[in-house]
Protein backbone atom coordinates (compact mmCIF):
# COMPACT_ATOMS: atom_id res chain seq x y z
CA UNK A 1 0.00 0.00 0.00
CA UNK A 2 1.43 3.18 -1.23
CA UNK A 3 1.63 6.08 1.45
CA UNK A 4 -0.12 9.42 1.24
CA UNK A 5 0.82 11.88 -1.82
CA UNK A 6 3.13 14.60 -1.33
CA UNK A 7 2.32 18.11 -1.47
CA UNK A 8 3.80 21.66 -1.69
CA UNK A 9 3.29 23.51 1.73
CA UNK A 10 2.58 26.32 0.02
CA UNK A 11 0.77 25.87 -3.42
CA UNK A 12 -0.99 22.54 -2.13
CA UNK A 13 0.00 20.79 -5.60
CA UNK A 14 1.28 17.24 -5.61
CA UNK A 15 4.77 16.92 -5.91
CA UNK A 16 6.88 14.27 -7.01
CA UNK A 17 8.85 11.76 -4.44
CA UNK A 18 12.75 13.41 -3.59
CA UNK A 19 11.66 16.44 -5.86
CA UNK A 20 14.30 19.27 -4.81
CA UNK A 21 11.69 21.83 -5.62
CA UNK A 22 7.40 22.22 -6.58
CA UNK A 23 7.42 22.65 -10.63
CA UNK A 24 4.19 24.64 -9.82
CA UNK A 25 5.29 27.74 -7.84
CA UNK A 26 9.00 26.55 -7.32
CA UNK A 27 9.30 26.62 -3.29
CA UNK A 28 12.13 24.54 -2.17
CA UNK A 29 11.18 21.14 -0.52
CA UNK A 30 13.57 20.38 2.09
CA UNK A 31 14.83 17.00 3.84
CA UNK A 32 14.29 15.49 0.43
CA UNK A 33 14.46 11.67 1.01
CA UNK A 34 12.81 12.09 4.69
CA UNK A 35 10.04 13.64 4.25
CA UNK A 36 7.74 10.42 5.97
CA UNK A 37 6.32 10.03 9.35
CA UNK A 38 9.34 7.81 10.73
CA UNK A 39 11.56 10.19 9.80
CA UNK A 40 10.29 13.23 11.34
CA UNK A 41 9.72 14.14 15.11
CA UNK A 42 6.36 14.17 16.85
CA UNK A 43 7.52 17.57 17.96
CA UNK A 44 8.23 19.15 14.78
CA UNK A 45 4.94 17.37 13.46
CA UNK A 46 2.93 18.95 16.37
CA UNK A 47 4.48 22.27 15.34
CA UNK A 48 3.51 22.03 11.39
CA UNK A 49 0.47 20.89 12.22
CA UNK A 50 0.03 23.89 14.23
CA UNK A 51 1.22 26.32 11.69
CA UNK A 52 -1.15 24.61 8.89
CA UNK A 53 -4.49 25.57 11.10
CA UNK A 54 -3.46 29.02 11.77
CA UNK A 55 -4.63 31.69 9.63
CA UNK A 56 -1.65 33.94 7.84
CA UNK A 57 0.95 33.52 5.28
CA UNK A 58 2.45 29.28 4.77
CA UNK A 59 5.65 29.54 5.70
CA UNK A 60 6.64 27.17 3.20
CA UNK A 61 8.44 23.93 3.76
CA UNK A 62 11.66 25.64 5.87
CA UNK A 63 11.07 26.48 9.47
CA UNK A 64 11.11 30.19 9.66
CA UNK A 65 11.11 32.71 12.45
CA UNK A 66 10.47 36.36 13.23
CA UNK A 67 12.77 38.03 14.92
CA UNK A 68 11.67 37.61 18.69
CA UNK A 69 12.25 40.86 21.10
CA UNK A 70 14.96 41.51 23.49
CA UNK A 71 14.49 40.83 26.70
CA UNK A 72 14.93 43.55 29.33
CA UNK A 73 18.92 43.83 30.15
CA UNK A 74 19.45 41.06 26.78
CA UNK A 75 22.12 42.46 24.97
CA UNK A 76 22.56 41.53 21.46
CA UNK A 77 24.84 39.37 19.93
CA UNK A 78 25.07 36.75 22.51
CA UNK A 79 25.67 32.77 21.45
CA UNK A 80 22.97 30.34 21.21
CA UNK A 81 22.79 27.63 23.73
CA UNK A 82 24.62 24.71 22.65
CA UNK A 83 23.34 21.13 23.01
CA UNK A 84 25.27 17.42 23.09
CA UNK A 85 28.01 17.44 20.83
CA UNK A 86 28.58 20.34 20.42
CA UNK A 87 25.44 21.19 18.11
CA UNK A 88 22.72 24.47 18.73
CA UNK A 89 19.56 23.21 20.78
CA UNK A 90 16.65 22.99 18.26
CA UNK A 91 14.81 25.70 20.47
CA UNK A 92 13.55 29.32 19.24
CA UNK A 93 16.83 30.72 18.74
CA UNK A 94 18.08 28.89 16.50
CA UNK A 95 15.43 28.97 14.42
CA UNK A 96 15.89 30.46 10.47
CA UNK A 97 14.88 33.77 10.39
CA UNK A 98 14.80 35.71 6.71
CA UNK A 99 16.60 38.25 5.91
CA UNK A 100 14.64 42.03 6.33
CA UNK A 101 13.95 44.20 2.95
CA UNK A 102 16.18 46.76 4.62
CA UNK A 103 19.23 44.99 5.58
CA UNK A 104 19.13 43.50 2.13
CA UNK A 105 18.66 46.93 0.39
CA UNK A 106 21.58 48.03 2.79
CA UNK A 107 23.72 45.24 2.41
CA UNK A 108 23.74 45.87 -2.06
CA UNK A 109 24.27 49.86 -1.17
CA UNK A 110 27.07 48.95 0.95
CA UNK A 111 28.70 46.37 -1.73
CA UNK A 112 28.17 48.62 -4.82
CA UNK A 113 28.70 52.33 -3.49
CA UNK A 114 32.15 52.44 -4.31
CA UNK A 115 32.19 51.09 -8.26
CA UNK A 116 28.99 53.46 -8.45
CA UNK A 117 30.95 56.46 -7.64
CA UNK A 118 34.35 55.53 -9.52
CA UNK A 119 32.02 54.81 -12.45
CA UNK A 120 30.07 58.67 -12.22
CA UNK A 121 33.20 60.07 -11.25
CA UNK A 122 35.11 58.40 -14.61
CA UNK A 123 32.07 59.09 -16.89
CA UNK A 124 31.33 62.98 -15.04
CA UNK A 125 35.09 63.75 -15.78
CA UNK A 126 35.38 62.03 -19.23
CA UNK A 127 32.47 64.08 -20.63
CA UNK A 128 33.14 67.50 -19.00
CA UNK A 129 36.94 66.82 -21.46
CA UNK A 130 34.64 66.31 -24.21
CA UNK A 131 35.93 68.88 -26.93
CA UNK A 132 34.26 69.61 -30.51
CA UNK A 133 35.78 71.07 -33.67
CA UNK A 134 35.01 71.36 -37.28
CA UNK A 135 36.89 70.02 -39.54
CA UNK A 136 35.73 69.81 -43.63
CA UNK A 137 32.48 71.61 -42.72
CA UNK A 138 31.28 68.74 -40.25
CA UNK A 139 31.54 68.85 -36.29
CA UNK A 140 33.89 66.24 -35.06
CA UNK A 141 34.07 65.20 -31.18
CA UNK A 142 36.95 64.55 -29.37
CA UNK A 143 36.25 61.26 -26.87
CA UNK A 144 39.18 60.25 -25.90
CA UNK A 145 39.09 61.50 -22.29
CA UNK A 146 35.82 59.75 -21.86
CA UNK A 147 36.44 56.43 -23.51
CA UNK A 148 39.70 56.09 -21.27
CA UNK A 149 38.05 57.45 -18.45
CA UNK A 150 35.14 54.57 -18.24
CA UNK A 151 36.98 52.32 -20.11
CA UNK A 152 39.30 51.85 -17.01
CA UNK A 153 36.34 52.60 -14.17
CA UNK A 154 34.92 50.01 -16.26
CA UNK A 155 37.45 47.10 -15.85
CA UNK A 156 37.84 47.93 -12.01
CA UNK A 157 34.14 47.66 -11.53
CA UNK A 158 33.96 44.14 -13.80
CA UNK A 159 37.35 42.69 -11.62
CA UNK A 160 35.54 44.08 -8.32
CA UNK A 161 32.17 42.33 -9.61
CA UNK A 162 33.85 39.28 -10.21
CA UNK A 163 35.93 38.86 -6.71
CA UNK A 164 32.51 39.98 -4.84
CA UNK A 165 30.73 36.74 -6.92
CA UNK A 166 33.41 34.74 -6.11
CA UNK A 167 33.47 35.69 -2.39
CA UNK A 168 29.78 35.15 -1.97
CA UNK A 169 29.28 32.06 -3.83
CA UNK A 170 31.59 30.04 -1.59
CA UNK A 171 30.97 31.27 1.54
CA UNK A 172 27.37 33.26 1.02
CA UNK A 173 29.12 36.58 2.23
CA UNK A 174 30.10 39.74 1.31
CA UNK A 175 31.20 43.40 2.81
CA UNK A 176 27.77 44.51 2.85
CA UNK A 177 25.93 41.09 4.20
CA UNK A 178 28.86 41.03 7.04
CA UNK A 179 28.05 44.55 8.15
CA UNK A 180 24.24 43.95 8.13
CA UNK A 181 24.13 40.51 9.13
CA UNK A 182 22.73 38.72 6.98
CA UNK A 183 24.23 35.23 4.63
CA UNK A 184 23.23 34.52 1.34
CA UNK A 185 22.42 30.31 0.83
CA UNK A 186 20.98 27.87 -2.04
CA UNK A 187 17.85 26.18 -1.30
CA UNK A 188 19.23 23.84 1.53
CA UNK A 189 21.46 26.30 3.15
CA UNK A 190 24.85 25.88 1.93
CA UNK A 191 26.78 28.27 0.51
CA UNK A 192 24.75 29.61 -2.86
CA UNK A 193 27.49 28.82 -5.84
CA UNK A 194 28.90 30.88 -8.49
CA UNK A 195 25.27 29.68 -10.64
CA UNK A 196 22.87 31.27 -7.98
CA UNK A 197 24.73 34.43 -7.39
CA UNK A 198 25.58 35.08 -10.75
CA UNK A 199 21.69 34.98 -12.10
CA UNK A 200 20.68 36.86 -8.75
CA UNK A 201 23.21 39.94 -10.13
CA UNK A 202 22.33 39.50 -13.51
CA UNK A 203 18.09 39.99 -12.88
CA UNK A 204 18.95 42.91 -10.40
CA UNK A 205 21.43 44.70 -13.17
CA UNK A 206 19.31 43.88 -15.62
CA UNK A 207 18.30 47.52 -16.89
CA UNK A 208 22.01 48.44 -15.68
CA UNK A 209 22.95 46.75 -18.71
CA UNK A 210 20.77 47.66 -20.68
CA UNK A 211 21.82 51.55 -19.73
CA UNK A 212 26.08 50.24 -20.71
CA UNK A 213 24.79 48.66 -23.77
CA UNK A 214 22.80 52.48 -24.89
CA UNK A 215 25.76 54.07 -24.25
CA UNK A 216 28.27 52.29 -26.18
CA UNK A 217 26.29 52.74 -29.15
CA UNK A 218 25.67 56.57 -28.13
CA UNK A 219 29.07 57.01 -28.71
CA UNK A 220 29.69 55.01 -31.18
CA UNK A 221 27.14 56.71 -33.20
CA UNK A 222 27.93 60.41 -31.81
CA UNK A 223 24.86 60.89 -30.58
CA UNK A 224 26.07 63.68 -28.33
CA UNK A 225 23.76 65.80 -28.59
CA UNK A 226 21.08 63.60 -27.21
CA UNK A 227 22.88 61.51 -24.76
CA UNK A 228 21.76 63.22 -21.46
CA UNK A 229 18.14 62.59 -22.96
CA UNK A 230 18.34 59.31 -23.71
CA UNK A 231 21.14 58.08 -20.77
CA UNK A 232 19.35 60.12 -18.23
CA UNK A 233 16.42 58.41 -17.64
CA UNK A 234 17.78 55.09 -18.54
CA UNK A 235 20.04 55.54 -15.35
CA UNK A 236 17.10 56.42 -13.11
CA UNK A 237 15.25 53.33 -14.39
CA UNK A 238 18.02 50.98 -13.39
CA UNK A 239 18.77 52.26 -9.94
CA UNK A 240 14.54 52.24 -9.77
CA UNK A 241 14.50 49.05 -10.88
CA UNK A 242 17.88 47.15 -8.87
CA UNK A 243 15.81 48.88 -5.84
CA UNK A 244 12.44 46.87 -6.51
CA UNK A 245 13.87 43.89 -6.78
CA UNK A 246 16.58 43.55 -3.65
CA UNK A 247 13.48 44.81 -1.07
CA UNK A 248 10.64 42.33 -3.77
CA UNK A 249 10.61 40.09 -0.95
CA UNK A 250 8.74 42.47 0.99
CA UNK A 251 5.70 41.01 -1.17
CA UNK A 252 6.70 37.11 -0.74
CA UNK A 253 4.03 35.41 0.65
CA UNK A 254 6.04 32.58 2.28
CA UNK A 255 6.50 35.01 5.24
CA UNK A 256 9.19 37.20 3.19
CA UNK A 257 11.55 34.20 2.22
CA UNK A 258 11.99 34.93 -1.19
CA UNK A 259 12.18 37.73 -3.16
CA UNK A 260 11.93 38.01 -7.51
CA UNK A 261 15.62 37.21 -7.67
CA UNK A 262 15.32 34.44 -4.88
CA UNK A 263 12.40 32.68 -7.07
CA UNK A 264 14.37 33.12 -10.57
CA UNK A 265 17.97 31.82 -8.89
CA UNK A 266 16.41 29.20 -6.44
CA UNK A 267 18.64 30.97 -3.47
CA UNK A 268 17.86 32.19 -0.11
CA UNK A 269 18.89 35.16 2.47
CA UNK A 270 18.83 34.54 5.65
CA UNK A 271 19.02 37.28 8.94
CA UNK A 272 22.16 35.69 10.68
CA UNK A 273 22.20 38.09 13.47
CA UNK A 274 18.67 37.48 14.51
CA UNK A 275 18.75 33.75 14.05
CA UNK A 276 20.84 30.61 13.32
CA UNK A 277 23.29 30.80 10.37
CA UNK A 278 22.44 27.59 7.75
CA UNK A 279 25.89 27.83 6.21
CA UNK A 280 28.01 27.06 8.62
CA UNK A 281 25.21 24.72 11.12
CA UNK A 282 24.47 22.17 8.54
CA UNK A 283 22.12 23.96 6.23
CA UNK A 284 18.10 24.14 6.32
CA UNK A 285 18.40 20.94 8.97
CA UNK A 286 21.29 21.58 11.32
CA UNK A 287 23.55 19.62 12.40
CA UNK A 288 23.67 15.72 13.24
CA UNK A 289 25.35 14.36 16.34
CA UNK A 290 27.14 11.54 15.91
CA UNK A 291 27.01 10.68 20.12
CA UNK A 292 29.76 8.14 21.29
CA UNK A 293 28.36 4.83 22.89
CA UNK A 294 29.20 4.05 26.16
CA UNK A 295 32.14 0.95 25.78
CA UNK A 296 32.12 -1.71 28.65
CA UNK A 297 34.90 -1.18 31.66
CA UNK A 298 38.42 -3.00 31.05
CA UNK A 299 38.48 -6.41 33.12
CA UNK A 300 40.90 -8.24 33.52
CA UNK A 301 41.10 -11.52 31.75
CA UNK A 302 42.76 -14.75 32.85
CA UNK A 303 45.72 -15.56 30.56
CA UNK A 304 44.75 -18.83 28.56
CA UNK A 305 48.58 -19.38 27.88
CA UNK A 306 49.52 -19.49 32.16
CA UNK A 307 50.80 -22.80 32.95
CA UNK A 308 51.37 -23.55 36.96
CA UNK A 309 54.79 -23.09 38.09
CA UNK A 310 56.48 -26.08 37.28
CA UNK A 311 57.27 -28.69 39.81
CA UNK A 312 60.49 -30.71 40.03
CA UNK A 313 59.65 -34.70 39.04
CA UNK A 314 59.19 -36.74 42.44
CA UNK A 315 61.86 -38.20 43.80
CA UNK A 316 62.30 -42.24 42.77
CA UNK A 317 63.94 -44.42 45.76
CA UNK A 318 66.88 -45.75 45.16
CA UNK A 319 67.67 -49.38 46.06
CA UNK A 320 70.68 -50.27 48.33
CA UNK A 321 73.34 -50.49 46.07
CA UNK A 322 72.40 -48.80 43.24
CA UNK A 323 74.42 -45.55 42.23
CA UNK A 324 73.17 -42.44 42.79
CA UNK A 325 72.17 -39.73 39.61
CA UNK A 326 72.69 -36.21 39.95
CA UNK A 327 71.43 -33.71 37.57
CA UNK A 328 73.88 -32.76 35.47
CA UNK A 329 74.17 -28.03 35.67
CA UNK A 330 72.24 -26.71 32.64
CA UNK A 331 71.16 -30.10 31.77
CA UNK A 332 66.88 -30.16 31.14
CA UNK A 333 64.86 -30.97 34.28
CA UNK A 334 63.78 -35.10 34.11
CA UNK A 335 67.01 -35.60 31.63
CA UNK A 336 69.57 -38.36 33.33
CA UNK A 337 72.91 -37.30 34.05
CA UNK A 338 75.90 -38.94 31.81
CA UNK A 339 77.04 -41.19 34.26
CA UNK A 340 76.59 -42.57 37.62
CA UNK A 341 77.77 -41.62 40.74
CA UNK A 342 79.39 -44.02 43.22
CA UNK A 343 77.54 -44.77 46.22
CA UNK A 344 80.67 -44.68 48.24
CA UNK A 345 80.63 -40.84 48.02
CA UNK A 346 80.29 -38.71 50.84
CA UNK A 347 77.20 -36.61 50.08
CA UNK A 348 77.90 -32.66 50.39
CA UNK A 349 75.15 -30.91 52.76
CA UNK A 350 74.14 -27.82 51.00
CA UNK A 351 75.19 -24.51 53.65
CA UNK A 352 72.49 -21.92 54.32
CA UNK A 353 73.41 -18.16 53.05
CA UNK A 354 71.62 -16.21 55.43
CA UNK A 355 72.57 -17.99 59.11
CA UNK A 356 75.75 -17.64 60.19
CA UNK A 357 77.95 -20.74 60.34
CA UNK A 358 80.29 -21.48 63.51
CA UNK A 359 84.00 -21.77 62.40
CA UNK A 360 84.62 -25.46 63.05
CA UNK A 361 88.09 -27.45 62.35
CA UNK A 362 88.03 -29.67 59.13
CA UNK A 363 87.49 -33.29 59.42
CA UNK A 364 89.67 -35.44 57.51
CA UNK A 365 87.30 -37.31 54.81
CA UNK A 366 87.40 -40.35 54.11
CA UNK A 367 89.15 -41.51 51.24
CA UNK A 368 87.08 -41.46 48.13
CA UNK A 369 86.74 -44.93 45.72
CA UNK A 370 85.76 -44.41 42.39
CA UNK A 371 86.18 -45.40 38.67
CA UNK A 372 88.95 -42.97 37.03
CA UNK A 373 87.51 -43.95 33.00
CA UNK A 374 83.74 -41.94 35.00
CA UNK A 375 82.80 -38.87 35.39
CA UNK A 376 81.99 -37.09 38.68
CA UNK A 377 80.38 -33.47 39.30
CA UNK A 378 82.35 -31.09 40.87
CA UNK A 379 82.87 -30.94 44.87
CA UNK A 380 80.85 -27.69 46.46
CA UNK A 381 83.28 -25.40 47.77
CA UNK A 382 83.53 -24.93 51.39
CA UNK A 383 81.35 -21.95 53.04
CA UNK A 384 83.07 -18.62 53.85
CA UNK A 385 84.06 -18.29 57.23
CA UNK A 386 81.47 -14.66 58.33
CA UNK A 387 77.75 -14.26 57.75
CA UNK A 388 76.57 -13.61 54.72
CA UNK A 389 73.91 -11.09 53.99
CA UNK A 390 70.77 -12.37 51.50
CA UNK A 391 70.77 -10.23 48.17
CA UNK A 392 67.52 -9.20 48.60
CA UNK A 393 68.61 -7.26 51.86
CA UNK A 394 70.92 -5.61 50.35
CA UNK A 395 69.76 -4.43 46.84
CA UNK A 396 66.04 -4.28 47.66
CA UNK A 397 64.29 -4.75 43.87
CA UNK A 398 60.49 -3.69 42.92
CA UNK A 399 58.11 -6.64 41.92
CA UNK A 400 58.12 -6.10 38.13
CA UNK A 401 54.11 -6.28 36.49
CA UNK A 402 54.36 -9.32 34.59
CA UNK A 403 56.12 -11.64 37.75
CA UNK A 404 52.17 -12.89 38.48
CA UNK A 405 52.18 -15.44 35.71
CA UNK A 406 48.22 -16.21 36.38
CA UNK A 407 47.02 -13.73 34.85
CA UNK A 408 47.40 -10.97 32.43
CA UNK A 409 48.04 -7.83 33.79
CA UNK A 410 47.63 -3.88 32.18
CA UNK A 411 50.36 -1.52 32.62
CA UNK A 412 49.37 1.94 33.40
CA UNK A 413 49.69 3.74 29.84
CA UNK A 414 50.25 0.98 28.44
CA UNK A 415 46.95 0.60 26.37
CA UNK A 416 46.30 2.34 23.10
CA UNK A 417 43.53 4.16 22.27
CA UNK A 418 40.99 2.47 19.74
CA UNK A 419 40.44 4.36 16.40
CA UNK A 420 37.63 6.91 16.33
CA UNK A 421 34.40 5.13 14.36
CA UNK A 422 33.35 7.35 11.28
CA UNK A 423 29.42 7.07 10.18
CA UNK A 424 27.73 8.82 7.52
CA UNK A 425 24.37 9.28 7.90
CA UNK A 426 22.31 10.19 5.06
CA UNK A 427 19.76 13.41 4.34
CA UNK A 428 16.31 10.32 4.73
CA UNK A 429 18.20 9.29 8.31
CA UNK A 430 19.60 6.04 7.10
CA UNK A 431 23.51 5.74 9.11
CA UNK A 432 26.17 3.47 8.07
CA UNK A 433 29.33 2.92 9.76
CA UNK A 434 32.55 3.63 7.18
CA UNK A 435 34.89 1.08 7.34
CA UNK A 436 37.76 0.83 5.12
CA UNK A 437 36.21 1.22 1.46
CA UNK A 438 32.96 1.92 0.03
CA UNK A 439 30.75 2.87 -2.82
CA UNK A 440 27.27 4.88 -2.48
CA UNK A 441 25.17 5.25 -5.91
CA UNK A 442 21.79 4.05 -7.18
CA UNK A 443 23.25 0.64 -7.32
CA UNK A 444 27.14 0.85 -6.74
CA UNK A 445 28.90 -2.07 -8.06
CA UNK A 446 32.73 -2.92 -8.04
CA UNK A 447 34.62 -2.69 -10.76
CA UNK A 448 36.55 -5.67 -12.60
CA UNK A 449 39.44 -6.68 -10.08
CA UNK A 450 38.39 -3.89 -7.60
CA UNK A 451 38.21 -5.09 -3.72
CA UNK A 452 35.03 -3.36 -2.10
CA UNK A 453 34.34 -3.85 1.66
CA UNK A 454 30.30 -1.87 1.55
CA UNK A 455 28.00 -0.93 -1.43
CA UNK A 456 25.14 1.68 -0.48
CA UNK A 457 22.72 1.59 -2.44
CA UNK A 458 20.68 5.11 -2.40
CA UNK A 459 17.19 5.53 -2.92
CA UNK A 460 17.04 8.05 -6.07
CA UNK A 461 13.65 8.77 -7.61
CA UNK A 462 14.67 11.66 -9.69
CA UNK A 463 17.84 9.66 -11.05
CA UNK A 464 19.86 12.72 -10.11
CA UNK A 465 22.40 9.97 -8.62
CA UNK A 466 24.77 7.81 -10.98
CA UNK A 467 24.79 4.14 -10.68
CA UNK A 468 28.38 3.68 -8.84
CA UNK A 469 28.33 7.95 -7.58
CA UNK A 470 31.24 8.18 -5.28
CA UNK A 471 33.97 6.23 -3.69
CA UNK A 472 34.84 6.52 0.14
CA UNK A 473 37.94 5.00 1.32
CA UNK A 474 38.74 5.58 5.34
CA UNK A 475 42.28 6.60 6.53
CA UNK A 476 42.78 8.11 9.75
CA UNK A 477 40.56 10.41 11.35
CA UNK A 478 38.86 11.29 7.67
CA UNK A 479 37.56 9.64 4.46
CA UNK A 480 38.93 10.28 0.52
CA UNK A 481 35.84 10.58 -1.61
CA UNK A 482 36.43 10.27 -4.98
CA UNK A 483 33.47 11.18 -7.87
CA UNK A 484 33.49 8.22 -9.96
CA UNK A 485 32.41 10.49 -12.98
CA UNK A 486 28.95 10.99 -12.00
CA UNK A 487 26.46 12.34 -14.55
CA UNK A 488 25.25 15.63 -12.03
CA UNK A 489 28.73 16.13 -10.10
CA UNK A 490 29.43 16.13 -6.21
CA UNK A 491 30.70 18.53 -3.70
CA UNK A 492 31.81 19.07 -0.44
CA UNK A 493 30.89 21.63 2.01
CA UNK A 494 32.95 21.95 4.93
CA UNK A 495 32.25 22.54 8.50
CA UNK A 496 32.79 26.43 7.92
CA UNK A 497 30.34 26.70 5.02
CA UNK A 498 33.04 26.36 2.32
CA UNK A 499 31.85 24.56 -0.24
CA UNK A 500 33.69 23.11 -3.34
CA UNK A 501 33.28 20.56 -6.47
CA UNK A 502 34.20 17.45 -6.63
CA UNK A 503 36.97 16.72 -9.83
CA UNK A 504 35.67 13.11 -11.61
CA UNK A 505 38.48 10.49 -10.39
CA UNK A 506 40.75 12.97 -7.85
CA UNK A 507 40.50 12.10 -4.20
CA UNK A 508 39.43 14.86 -1.53
CA UNK A 509 40.43 14.46 2.10
CA UNK A 510 37.17 14.84 3.75
CA UNK A 511 37.27 15.60 7.99
CA UNK A 512 34.18 14.47 9.78
CA UNK A 513 31.92 17.58 10.50
CA UNK A 514 31.59 17.65 6.32
CA UNK A 515 28.62 17.69 3.86
CA UNK A 516 28.96 15.63 0.73
CA UNK A 517 26.32 16.54 -1.91
CA UNK A 518 26.07 13.85 -4.56
CA UNK A 519 23.14 14.66 -6.90
CA UNK A 520 19.95 15.72 -5.07
CA UNK A 521 21.06 14.08 -2.05
CA UNK A 522 23.61 14.70 0.30
CA UNK A 523 25.22 12.87 3.33
CA UNK A 524 26.92 14.17 6.92
CA UNK A 525 30.51 12.79 7.86
CA UNK A 526 30.42 12.23 11.39
CA UNK A 527 32.74 11.04 14.32
CA UNK A 528 31.81 8.32 17.09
Amino acid sequence: MSGPEEQCPACRQAVKPGASFCTKCGSPLSNRGARIERNISQVQMAKMDRAAHQPGPDAGSIAVAPVPPAAPGATAGQPMPQGPGGGMTMNDNAALVPASPGKRLGAAVLDWLGPAVLLGVAIGVGAVGITERRSNGFIVYDTGLLVLLGSIATGLTLVYAMVLLGIEARSGNTIGNRLMGIRSADADGYAPGGGIVFLRGLITGAVFLLTIIVAILVVALGWYGIALLILGPLMLLSLAWAVLVVVSNAWDKQGGLRGWHDKASKGLVFDVSAGRNPVKTGGIQGEYNFAPMDLPPVQQVSSPVAMPTAKGPAPVPQQPGQPVRIPQPGAPMGQAPMGPVPTNQAPVNPVPMAAPVPQAPLQPQPPVMHNPNQWQPPVAAPAPAGPLAPPSAAFPQEAHPDDDIDRTQLRPGAQAAAPAVLRIRLDDGQDFEVRASMLIGRNPAAMAGESVEQLVPVSDPGRSISKTHLQLRREGDGVWVTDRNSTNGSAVTTPDGVQSKLVPGEAVFVRPGSTVQFGDRTFHLGQA
